[in-house]
């Protein structure tokens, strides 16, 4: 299998492993009543920081217990801004630290440093995902192929699914020599199953095609091709099909028949081929739709008509934040998420999306749940200041309501080099189309003339009459908070209740249980084996005969943790104890 290189490759492969693990800080609990101090336990999370540092905080609650990953990060365009913040120890490396990743040319070290970012990402992402679980990966020309190989040594060129292609605009970019109109989003599965996507639903325009002009008891009907390429024909399946009413086909070059001699005249018996009306016509197979319960196979390219385009996700984002400024050029829209979460998910799967932005994703899991009932989870994480006031806005204003402003397009011209010297009569244009229809009185307001994306736009707002109806759901606002362990020993501002499930996990992958009030050390049982956590904040714990008295649980073995032990060995021998040395014994994520 190619391997890809790249400078720092050799620090990053297992950065994963020397990230330190973080608490999570609830800030708030969000829902339709609006903001709650406490965390009222909703399996939605919204999380602000590093995502690296935010994914290894993951590890014990949701490792292997993702079912669906959406990422959509940084293309490596050279326009994103995009900086490269990990702490790796190397000094190649730390010349990047706090440098914005320039363009092609005068940034030679730009894809050493996207790879270097995204490689100990899709590790921990990898590990987040469950056995049946699928990664989608959003980029575009820059990156794609870089990605797929990493992404093939990550996740093994075995589980690649798919490289879908996304018709992300509709309009032709005249700016450029190339008009792009395609992003990729890479899948890739945790393991190969027979079928690892899920099929589409029928759409009206497919449901359309199917009838029942002959009564036939087995329901509606379309009629499809009864031949097949004969590239992998049998003998029998080439010959001269002779019809009830006498009329004689062959099939047409290239082509073969579906069926033998034999089984073809089974089928016309049947009733499963249709011959039209008068029985004349060339033979055609029916195609049932109850064959069809379980939807469409989804096919590679996904059109805007289907998954919408950017500039219909920038005006949902305009909308949804009455035309506050929009901070992300190429966000996605909810209908693509959409697409993606249909494809990979259950009613009760969890979502995760680290590269969270304007919180599509958060939107999309909302919007489906709503649609069909279910009881999706969606954890977003984002690292930039705006994950309160815009990614968790955004969630907030899905689930209250908002006011729906309709936006007119008044004037639009495509700057072209054909065009632009013409410019300042093209401006005087727009800027006319915008006095009177500021004048007009029809609008709410108008904004000024304004290139966009290569076209010279005019803007208009009408205030909704309506307001959009919120969607039922709730979250948790998190903080990434303290690290477990500091200067080597266990951080004593972390909650003991945060390190013994900490401890518990590690142990047993298991949730802990409640303190028990009986035993108070005691973190759970699990196949054949007691847990014990003996630690407290401000003394030496000691695993001596005097604790021994105070263990009630029986169980096969016991593993007790402690800063010191002295009972003997032949005594943890005969109690079937397994002493762990507080901190030296805890393990490492």
């Amino acid at each position: 299998m190619p391997i890809l290189d790249w400078i720092g490759k050799d620090k990053v492969i297992n950065h994963h492993l020397d990230v330190p693990y973080h608490m999570l800080d609830c800030k708030y609990s969000f829902d339709e009543n609006g903001i709650h101090k406490n965390d009222y336990g909703s399996e939605n999370m919204i999380i602000h920081g590093d995502n690296l540092l935010a994914l290894k905080s993951l590890l014990p609650q949701f490792e292997n217990g993702i079912d669906c990953i959406y990422i959509d990060p940084p293309y490596n365009t050279g326009e994103e801004n995009w900086v490269y913040n990990d702490s790796v120890n190397d000094p190649r490396i730390k010349k990047w630290l706090g440098e914005v990743v320039g363009k092609e040319g005068e940034d030679l070290s730009r894809h050493d440093k996207w790879l270097c970012m995204i490689y100990p990402r899709l590790k921990l992402l990898q590990r987040l995902l469950s056995d049946d679980g699928l990664i989608f990966i959003s980029i575009d020309d820059n990156e794609v192929a870089n990605l797929k190989l990493v992404c093939n040594e990550i996740f093994s060129p075995n589980n690649f699914i798919a490289m879908f292609i996304w018709e992300k605009r509709t309009n032709r970019e005249n700016r450029k020599e190339v008009s792009s109109r395609h992003d990729y989003i890479l899948c890739y599965c945790k393991k190969k199953a027979k079928q690892n996507l899920n099929q589409l639903s029928m759409t009206d325009k497919a449901l359309s095609s199917y009838s029942n002009p002959d009564n036939d008891p087995r329901g509606p009907w379309k009629s499809d091709p009864a031949t097949a390429q004969a590239g992998h024909a049998t003998e029998n399946q080439f010959y001269t099909l002779e019809t009830p009413n006498g009329n004689r086909f062959d099939p047409p070059a290239g082509r073969c028949w579906l069926y033998t001699k034999e089984r073809f005249l089974e089928e016309i018996q049947a009733g499963r081929i249709w011959l039209g009306k008068d029985g004349n016509n060339t033979p055609r197979k029916k195609t049932y739709l109850y064959e069809k319960e379980r939807g469409l196979v989804p096919e590679s390219l996904w059109f805007a008509k289907d998954v919408a385009t950017n500039e219909i996700a920038k005006n949902a984002f305009k909308i949804i934040f009455n035309d506050t400024d929009n901070p992300f050029p190429t966000i996605k829209p909810h209908e693509l998420i959409e697409r993606v979460i249909r494809l990979s998910t259950k009613k009760d799967s969890v979502i995760l999306d680290s590269f969270a932005g304007s919180g599509t994703t958060a939107h999309a899991v909302l919007k489906l749940n709503k649609e069909d009932g279910g009881n999706r989870k969606f954890i977003l994480i984002e690292m930039m200041d705006y994950a309160d006031s815009i990614t968790a806005e955004r969630v907030k204003r899905v689930i209250t309501g908002y006011s729906k402003d309709e936006e007119i397009l008044l004037y639009d011209e495509d700057i072209t080099i054909g065009n632009i010297a013409n410019g300042s009569e093209l401006l005087s244009i727009a800027k006319e189309v915008a006095k009177n229809a500021k004048t007009s009185g029809e609008y709410s307001s108008v904004k000024n003339p304004k290139i966009e994306e290569g076209h010279l736009r005019v803007v208009a707002i009408k205030n909704a009459k309506d307001q959009e109806p919120g969607i039922p759901g709730n979250f948790c606002y998190y903080e990434l908070g303290d690290t477990l362990m500091k200067d080597g020993l266990l951080n004593e501002n972390v909650e003991i209740d945060k390190i013994r499930e900490y401890v518990y996990y590690m142990e047993t992958k298991q949730k802990v249980l409640k303190k028990n009030e009986v035993e108070p050390y005691l973190l759970g049982q699990h196949v054949g084996n007691a847990y014990y956590f003996y630690y407290q904040k401000n003394s030496m714990t000691t695993l001596d005969r005097e604790f021994l008295h105070t263990v009630k649980t029986k169980a096969e073995g016991y593993v007790i943790y402690a800063d010191l032990c002295t009972l003997s060995d032949h005594e943890l021998e005969r109690y079937h104890i397994t002493f762990k040395k507080i901190p030296r014994d805890i393990s490492k994520l």
